[in-house]
């Protein structure tokens, strides 16, 4: 594959593959904590409320503030440069982990994480934008998507797996440090490519930040989108955090081989649903791009309705009944999102404005939700019940994900007009 001036570029599906490699690591080191949560609590002596923090304000505030930053880096310089040194900033961050002394320790080492990993999804899913055409691109997110419910089994199932051999603290080691050389490799597999142009063929302009807030507020699509996508992760990600825990709790069985069953059986219906919605989202795009944010607001509603089902589910076996068809409807919803929000966004500022994007569904998903969920837990009790209680208070604001998303979708392409015209 070449550019425009014959510059030779890295195939397509390389480029994916690497990226998707890289975001494995991301997510496994991200769900790492909430498999070990049994031995973290019994080394530190420490509470849900605690466990809540690390999960989300400690690894959440810097990857929002960061993000911004990374951003506008990659919008002006190489997006694989950003992601690579990102990659190995969280792995050693990860590593870190496992020779904490202290919650104190614990939580500087989780601020590392989020540092790093906030140099990675903006940046991948701009230079993904440039080398997949707009017909593809629902495909080619929803494989990167994979590495949500690869890294989540890795995390969940991996992390018990090795911990029951090697202890927790060498567990963080081994799953940390391999993906500080996976950022270094990318940096040999991918080149940068050019960036989409206006329609004029003339240079992109770097928009100033305060500018680029002032339109994206006063763009009702992105702000519809951003609030589908935060309460959705806001949804999801309290019961991918919290909900191995609460089987564990619930269910008189080793939790080793709770925390695995959970992962796979959610994982593994999460990716299966991934690909079909990506598959199904290029398809109804040619249709118009409307339809794939539309299926994300079906698909949200269908899935919170089925998550609330397996929390409350009399038995494991039947949780575990529930997770095939919550995987398969939850399991790709952001990708229409995704695809609906990329459509819509110039090229003069995707990145940043990517960046924003998840700077405000992160501090709604994964700070208010890990921590609300195990302060909520913690005041009603501390056990299994409490947290039962705490995660039904939380999900349902998946209902409001769905409504959102159905908004959104009939503002993208008057909206698509309206940044164009203005940037």
């Amino acid at each position: 594959m070449t550019d425009t001036t014959g510059q030779r570029l890295s195939n397509p599906w390389v480029v994916l593959a690497t990226l998707l490699v890289i975001y494995i690591f991301n997510f496994a080191d991200r769900y790492l904590l909430t498999g070990l949560i049994g031995p973290i609590k019994a080394e530190f002596d420490i509470g849900d409320n605690l466990i809540g923090l690390l999960m989300g304000p400690a690894f959440v505030v810097l990857y929002v503030v960061m993000g911004v930053p990374f951003a506008r880096l990659a919008d002006r310089g190489s997006r694989i440069r950003v992601i690579a040194a990102g990659c190995v900033m969280w792995s050693l961050a990860t590593a870190a982990t496992g020779l904490a002394t202290g919650p104190v320790s614990l939580g500087l080492a989780r601020i590392g994480v989020g540092v790093g990993e906030a140099a990675f999804v903006a940046p991948a899913y701009s230079l993904l934008t440039d080398y997949f055409k707009p017909e593809r691109r629902g495909l080619a997110f929803a494989i990167l998507g994979f590495a949500t419910y690869i890294g989540q089994i890795a995390g969940q199932a991996g992390g018990p797996a090795l911990a029951a051999e090697h202890g927790w603290r060498m567990t963080f080691l081994l799953v940390g440090l391999p993906g500080g050389a996976v950022g270094a490799l990318a940096l040999l597999l991918v080149r940068e490519p050019p960036r989409s142009l206006p329609n004029d063929g003339s240079a992109l302009a770097v928009v100033p930040i305060g500018r680029l807030i002032g339109l994206l507020v006063r763009c009702p699509g992105y702000v519809l989108m951003a609030l589908g996508f935060g309460f959705g992760t806001l949804s999801g990600v309290t019961f991918g955090y919290w909900g191995p825990e609460l089987f564990a709790r619930s269910f008189i069985l080793d939790p080793v081989t709770i925390k695995t069953a959970f992962a796979l059986n959610f994982g593994l219906a999460g990716l299966c649903g991934m690909l079909a919605f990506g598959a199904l989202s290029d398809k109804l795009s040619q249709r118009g791009r409307v339809w794939p944010v539309q299926l994300s607001g079906l698909a949200l509603l269908s899935a919170t309705t089925l998550i609330l089902t397996a929390v409350w589910a009399p038995s494991f076996d039947l949780a575990m009944l529930a997770a095939i068809p919550c995987g398969l409807l939850g399991g790709g919803w952001s990708v229409g999102l995704y695809a609906g929000l990329q459509h819509m966004l110039p090229a003069s500022y995707r990145a940043s404005a990517t960046a924003l994007f998840i700077a405000f569904i992160t501090l709604l998903g994964y700070f208010v939700g890990p921590w609300a969920t195990g302060a909520l837990s913690q005041a009603l009790g501390d056990d299994a019940h409490s947290l039962r209680l705490a995660i039904s208070m939380v999900i349902p604001t998946g209902f409001l994900a769905g409504l959102f998303a159905l908004l959104a979708a009939g503002r993208v392409e008057q909206d698509r007009m309206q940044l164009a015209e203005a940037s």
